[in-house]
């Protein structure tokens, strides 16, 4: 604790913090802790359901269990206030390194400037030295102006944009981009139709002797994608 002195002369005491890995006995201040970060408009966990006290037990004996990820809290004056995710993922395709990425990570409002933030990033920078990892990636929503003017403060700057959408979202935009196409296909095929009727019709052909030319283009979404890394 850092002891300091206020206008009157009197002893001053910071708020004490504590970062540390997320216990079961955790689960109701994260669920606190989930529901005013998904309140907040823009941020990609709000297309997930809310998560229940025995399903955050479960993910919280997971996280323990798993070298790659950690799940921290922080405590300001013994009171969970804060978390975030941390993940160990290769910096790319390409390279054998790997980063640390800080995800949802989340201040009360009612427990905000007392440094509750830089203690978690301070832990993943922490890890990511253990881990001999050489960066630290945080994701933030978009419109969270004030996280993010933090962390650029801390010198994180932005490298992507992030975007979430449901499968079934995907899928069925992906195929509505097809029906123009069709559409056309669909117009070009009545045109030559229309035009061999007429040229039969000038020759003196019988109707029954007319060809017949029938459709069969069709418009399919692949089940699986084509590669794991479309």
């Amino acid at each position: 604790m850092k002891a300091g002195a206020d206008r009157e002369g009197r002893a001053a005491v910071a708020p004490a913090i504590v970062v540390r890995d997320a216990q079961a006995g955790d689960a109701a201040a994260l669920i606190a802790l989930w529901r005013e970060m998904t309140a907040g408009s823009g941020h990609q966990s709000r297309l997930l359901p809310s998560p229940t006290e025995e399903s955050i037990r479960a993910a919280i004996e997971r996280h323990l269990a798993d070298p790659n990820c950690r799940l921290v809290i922080a405590q300001l004056d013994d009171e969970v206030t804060a978390m975030a995710f941390l993940r160990r993922i290769a910096f790319s395709p390409f390279h054998d390194e790997a980063t640390v990425t800080v995800e949802y990570l989340h201040v009360l409002s009612s427990a905000r400037r007392h440094g509750l933030g830089k203690a978690l990033i301070a832990e993943a920078a922490a890890w990511a030295e253990y881990e001999n990892s050489s960066h630290v990636a945080v994701l933030a929503p978009a419109v969270a102006r004030e996280a993010n003017r933090f962390l650029a403060r801390l010198g994180l700057g932005q490298a992507a944009v992030l975007r979430f959408a449901s499968t079934h979202t995907i899928r069925r935009r992906l195929a509505a981009e097809h029906a123009p196409n069709l559409l056309a296909l669909l117009s070009s095929r009545r045109s030559v139709l229309a035009r061999r009727a007429a040229l039969l019709h000038r020759a003196g052909a019988p109707a029954a002797e007319t060809p017949e030319i029938t459709l069969t283009t069709e418009i399919t979404v692949p089940v699986a994608p084509e590669s794991a890394g479309a």
